[in-house]
Order: C-alpha cells, then sequence, then structure tokens
C-alpha cells in the first residue's frame, strides 16, 4: 500500500497443466515475477492441481505433490512483502477440503477452506470435498508446519484487512465475505471455477460488483480458464476487480466474441483503501449488524508496496457519464429525477400559477428551462405557463440576450424582457455608491454607460456592481410569483453567486449538477433531443459560450470580458476536486496525486491544478453561510451540498488546516 492509501491487487488466470502441481507452481512462479509490484496476487480456486482432477483428488501422490509445490511458492515470495493466495486441496483427519492458501513472505500465514460445496446440474463437489462448518480444528500440521486453519481467519497488513472466500461461497444468500466485511475485511478475494454458460458473465459480473457495494470493499476475482479439462465443461478464465460498487477492472473471457486466449492472462487495479474505510466510517449503518457476528482470528503480515504511479482509471470529469451504450440511460435518469422533483412542487402550487425563470443565454438556465419544458409535457401542462424572463443589464451581450429569446420561442414558452439598467443606475444613486470610482449623480442611462466605456479591464473589480444586478433580476422574478432556481452546484461549492440573489428561488433543479454535467447534459440534449435546426444551433452556440455572470461591462466588440474560469480556474478542475474533496474524503495531497492520473479533457500543469485547488479550499471554507440556505431541489448525483440532506459544516469553518496542508503539495 502506498502512502495514499492505494493498494495493487492482481488477478490471474493461468494456464494449466491438469493434476500436475510442479508445472503449475512454475507457471505460478513466473507470473509472480510479472506482478512484483502487486500487494495482493490471486490466483484460481484449486490451481495448484487443477478444478477438474475429479477422482485424483483420492490419489495420495496429487495431495503430496500439491503440499510440496504450495511450500515452493511460498519459498519463493521470501522477502517480497506481498501476499499470494493460491488454491489447492488439504486433507485434514478424514476429510478432504477445497481450500485457499494465503502466503506471505516465506510463510503460508493460513489455510482458508471452502464453506459452501455445490452439488447440483453439472457439480459433484461433495463427492470429493467436505464443506467447512468452523468446527475444523484451528491448526493443523501440514508439510510438516502448523498451519492456521478455518472460515474464521482474517489477514492484515495496517490498514489493509484481507477475507478469503471460494467461488460457490459467493453466490449464497449471506456470502462469507459479508461477515468478513463486517469483522473489518476491506479487501475480499475469491478463487473461483466457474464455468461459462450462456448469460452466466453477467450475472457473475453483477455478484462482484454487487457484493463490493454491500460489503464497502475491494472484490478481487480469479476464475479457471479453458486450460481446465473440458471433458464436460467449458472455464472462461474469467477475472474481476471492483470496489465499493464499481467495476475497475475486468479481463478477457471465453464466449466474449473474442478468439480463446488459453495462455496465461492477468489484470491489475488499484484499490482505495483508505476511501474505502472513510466510505464505511460516513455509513453508519454498516456496524449495526456487528451483533451477529462470530470472532475472527486475525493473522499479521507485511507489505511494501513496490508500486510506482497508479494503475487506475481516474476519469478528469467524475460527474459526466462515460460515452458508451449506458450513457443515454445515465443523462435520462438524471432528466428524470429533476422532472420529477420539479413535478411535486408544481403540483403543490395553486392551478395556473406562473412558472417564472430568468433565462440569461447561458448554461445553467437553459438547463433548467429544458427541465421545466420537460415536466410540462410530463404533466399535461401549457408551456406558455412557463414565463422566461430575460433581464439584460450592463454586462449582457447581444450574443447572449439572442441565444436567450430565439432559445424561448424555440420550446414555446412565454416571453418577456425587462432592461435593468435603469433600475441598476438608480439603486446606485440611492445607496450612494460610485461604481469603479464613477460619480452617477444625476447621469441617465446612456451616460453612464458611456463613462463605463472609459473604465480599463484592469480595474472592472466592483462587487457592489455585480452583487445590485443579480439582487434586481431576483427581486423582479419573485415579484412575478413562482421562480424556478437556475445556479448549479459547482457554483454553490465556490460561493460564485449573489447572496439572496441568483443565489434563491422557490426550486432549483440544477441544486446538484455541477457546472461540467450541466454543459455536457444541454450539449447532449442539443444532439439527441432536437433534429438539425435552429434549435439545436441555439443550445451549442449556448455551450460554446464563455461561462460568465455578465455583471461587468463586455467589451467594445460586444464579447464578454468577464470569464468565470479566468477568475477561479477551470470548472474542469473545481468539479474534480469538489468530487474527490466531499465524495471521497480525500486530503489536498491525495487530490493532487491522484490529478497526475486523471483523464482530463485539456492538459493542465501541476502549477495550474494546484493554484485552482488553493482556489477552490479557499471559496468552499468561505462560502459555506450561503450552502447554509438553498432552496429545495433534488439530489442527482453521489454529492450534494443541501444542509438538510448531505452537508453540514459551521459556516465560519477555518481553511487553514486544509490550505497548510497543501502548501508544500506543489513542491513534491
Amino acid at each position: 500500500m502506498n502512502r495514499f492509501g492505494f493498494v495493487r491487487v492482481s488477478t490471474v488466470s493461468p494456464h494449466l497443466a491438469m493434476a500436475n502441481p510442479d508445472a503449475n507452481a512454475t507457471e505460478t512462479l513466473r507470473v509472480l515475477d510479472e506482478l512484483a509490484d502487486s500487494d495482493i496476487v490471486l490466483f484460481p480456486e484449486l490451481g495448484i492441481t487443477g478444478y477438474t482432477c475429479a477422482d485424483l483428488f483420492g490419489q495420495h501422490a496429487l495431495l503430496e505433490a500439491a503440499i510440496r509445490e504450495t511450500l515452493r511458492v511460498a519459498e519463493a515470495t521470501l522477502g517480497r512483502e506481498q501476499l499470494v493466495v493460491v488454491g489447492l486441496p488439504v486433507a485434514v483427519r478424514n476429510s478432504l477440503y477445497n481450500c485457499a492458501a494465503v502466503i506471505a513472505n516465506g510463510v503460508v500465514l493460513g489455510l482458508v477452506p471452502k464453506q459452501f460445496i455445490p452439488n447440483y446440474k453439472e457439480f459433484y463437489e461433495s463427492r470429493w470435498f467436505s464443506r467447512a462448518s468452523g468446527t475444523e480444528p484451528k491448526s493443523i500440521e501440514w508439510g510438516g508446519l502448523t498451519v492456521p486453519f478455518g472460515i474464521d481467519l482474517l489477514f492484515r497488513a495496517g490498514d489493509v484487512s484481507v477475507g478469503v472466500e471460494i467461488c460457490e461461497d459467493l453466490w449464497m444468500p449471506i456470502p462469507p465475505s459479508s461477515l468478513q466485511a463486517l469483522a473489518g475485511a476491506n479487501v475480499l478475494l475469491n478463487l473461483s471455477a466457474s464455468n461459462e454458460t450462456i448469460g452466466k458473465c453477467r450475472y457473475r459480473t453483477e455478484l462482484v460488483v454487487g457484493q463490493s457495494g454491500r460489503c464497502i470493499a475491494a472484490y478481487a476475482y480469479s476464475s479457471a480458464g479453458p486450460s481446465e479439462s473440458t471433458t464436460d465443461l467449458v472455464f472462461g478464465g474469467h477475472c474481476l476487480i471492483a470496489e465499493n460498487g464499481a467495476l475497475l477492472q475486468e479481463s478477457r473471457r471465453v464466449g466474449d466474441g473474442g478468439p480463446v486466449d488459453r495462455q496465461t492472462h492477468h489484470i491489475t487495479a488499484d484499490v482505495d483503501v483508505q476511501k474505502l474505510q472513510s466510505d464505511r466510517r460516513t455509513t453508519t449503518s454498516f456496524d449495526d449488524n456487528l451483533r451477529f457476528l462470530a470472532p475472527y482470528r486475525v493473522i499479521e503480515f507485511a507489505l511494501r508496496s513496490q508500486m510506482h504511479g497508479l494503475q487506475r482509471f481516474v476519469p478528469g470529469t467524475p460527474f459526466v457519464p462515460r460515452a458508451n451504450v449506458e450513457c443515454e440511460a445515465r443523462c435520462a435518469e438524471i432528466f428524470g429525477i429533476q422532472c420529477a422533483g420539479l413535478a411535486k412542487r408544481v403540483e403543490q402550487l395553486a392551478p395556473g400559477t406562473p412558472l417564472n425563470i430568468g433565462i440569461s443565454g447561458g448554461l445553467d438556465s437553459t438547463l433548467a428551462l429544458l427541465v421545466a419544458v420537460k415536466t410540462c409535457d410530463r404533466l399535461r401542462i401549457e408551456r406558455s405557463r412557463i414565463h422566461g424572463l430575460t433581464l439584460p443589464g450592463f454586462g449582457t451581450t447581444p450574443k447572449t440576450r439572442r441565444n436567450a429569446i430565439d432559445l424561448m420561442e424555440h420550446l414555446g414558452v412565454s416571453a418577456d424582457s425587462i432592461d435593468i439598467s435603469n433600475l441598476t443606475l438608480r439603486t446606485f444613486q440611492e445607496i450612494c455608491h460610485a461604481p469603479f470610482g464613477i460619480d452617477c449623480t444625476g447621469m441617465d442611462v446612456s451616460q453612464f454607460k458611456a463613462a463605463l466605456a472609459t473604465v480599463p479591464r484592469e480595474r472592472r473589480a466592483d462587487l457592489t456592481f455585480e452583487n445590485v444586478q443579480a439582487r434586481l433580476r431576483t427581486f423582479l422574478l419573485m415579484s412575478r410569483g413562482f421562480v424556478i432556481g437556475t445556479g448549479d452546484l459547482s457554483e454553490l461549492a465556490l460561493g460564485w453567486c449573489t447572496y439572496n440573489g441568483d443565489h434563491m428561488s422557490m426550486y432549483n433543479p440544477n441544486c446538484s449538477i455541477p457546472k461540467t454535467l450541466v454543459k455536457f447534459l444541454v450539449e447532449y440534449v442539443a444532439t439527441h433531443e432536437f433534429e438539425p435546426g435552429p434549435a439545436r444551433e441555439t443550445l451549442l452556440s449556448i455551450v460554446a459560450t464563455t461561462i460568465s455572470p455578465e455583471l461587468l461591462p463586455f467589451s467594445a466588440e460586444g464579447e464578454i470580458e468577464q470569464s468565470t474560469e479566468e477568475t477561479l480556474g477551470s470548472y474542469e478542475l473545481h468539479d474534480f476536486f469538489l468530487f474527490h474533496a466531499v465524495r471521497c474524503g480525500y486530503d489536498p495531497e491525495k487530490i493532487m496525486f491522484v490529478s497526475e492520473y486523471a483523464q482530463f479533457t485539456r492538459e493542465f500543469d501541476r502549477a495550474t491544478r494546484h493554484a485552482a485547488l488553493r482556489t477552490f479550499y479557499k471559496r468552499f471554507f468561505a462560502n459555506q453561510f450561503k450552502r447554509s440556505c438553498v432552496p429545495d431541489g433534488p439530489k442527482v448525483g453521489t454529492v450534494s451540498l443541501s444542509p438538510r440532506g448531505d452537508w453540514r459544516m459551521p459556516s465560519d469553518a477555518d481553511a487553514s488546516l486544509w490550505l497548510r496542508w497543501s502548501e508544500g503539495v506543489n513542491e513534491s
């Protein structure tokens, strides 16, 4: 395990020689040399002998050879400080058990017998093997050694705790790994010999992924391959590694549509034990079943991680669905949640109540409008009940204003426009504010705009100038009645909203949608829900527009000069930081580490990432007071900052600990 809590796990499906432990142990050692940087290496069920030896399991010669070759494998691990798990038959008194030998640093730490023995359909294991029930000896004399034996063994190295089960154990209503996880195991291993039949692969994968989620653990699965006997069955060599409900790696297998690979193959993934422990601590119901748990024996071993880099896919946009066959379903799910939330709130309103929404020509208001339109369609309400209001001010560009008007027209909603310039100027005069040092007393709007044009770009910083416009927009919207909010999760995390301005509404369907996902959804809807034409062109124009609150004056050419990302840093980075800080509980140093391997949509050098990270923490802590009073809205993904459901922190929390932690990150 490295210092950030990652453990490198490999699962192997080796080429076997049936009933030839010497050849199989030799192949095992060859693979271990290839996987020297893995912390844990898992081999299949009965891999030392072969799973399909049948009545040969009754042969003394085979059993003795299995002992001898397993000890040879163990001896070769001396000095590696690596956990290796192999399968073999083990005779105990008058019984034979299907076992996993857990090996580290030259020693067989323990032998874990299989608990559930299949004896139905194509399986006849009880012809040769006994089921382990917990009544077996706690240790056995084996190969001249005294070795711990039993179903109550866990193996621990620091924060890494390993539980082992064998094949059929996973297919049971209560797998042994469930109890092992409750006892503390966070890495679960399954040695298997699972034959391939039509559709079995999908169910097997669902079992592995689902068990990793239920147990909040990493789950590694290794299966025998096609070099097993094919007298009656074909084994696919399927290897899987999952973590807390997510599939990290999957191998080729027989029947996947490609050529059959009869040689040894393996997969490797780095599992995040630190995150798993954090998830268990925050899932406070996880330990509720401890009262049913029998005690486990814990055997200590040493891990000295040799891993370099990170063998794990790290998405640069963790909130955005991957572009695959499930993408359309994921987008439909997101929209469905947003629309269902808004629909319930609309049903509570008096019949005919207008649904007011501010349309700026930007991403957030576009997504909220699309949700409102779809909600009305589902409720069989005329779209004209949606009242879109554009509120151009001193920073509104002709392009965004045109996009806003065109969008409302294309979607068939009621549309109106109120220029807030006069109200804004009057407010400045009433509160005796001189924007950018301009004494606006007695000026009219044209005079004030002329004065604004003389202000150099580098001096265009005035929060009052921005906040007055934002609050006036909210005032005008709310004066009309029920308001649908548009602000997104990223803005809420960074406090990039005006308190009691765009911060407030009666219901906000975007509240848990981060900016990268907003952009993706609008683009997705444009290309999937609209035929080529004006509506699609308007939506794609909005996607391509610079992200800006448009609260500062635009350029002489009519272009946006107030770029949010120039001020804050890339939203792609901030959403990445938000996910890993809130969802994963990572500290700044670990966030920087994983960002080195993230698949961003463009390159960010280390200095850029570090600067944006510090901005994120400063703003995240400084703006909790805005998150402590936000409108209702639906939780869509795994991260939400609602103070009622997900995220609660004091508004006066001190960020210095996190900022100090990140001080030296840029130098490491």
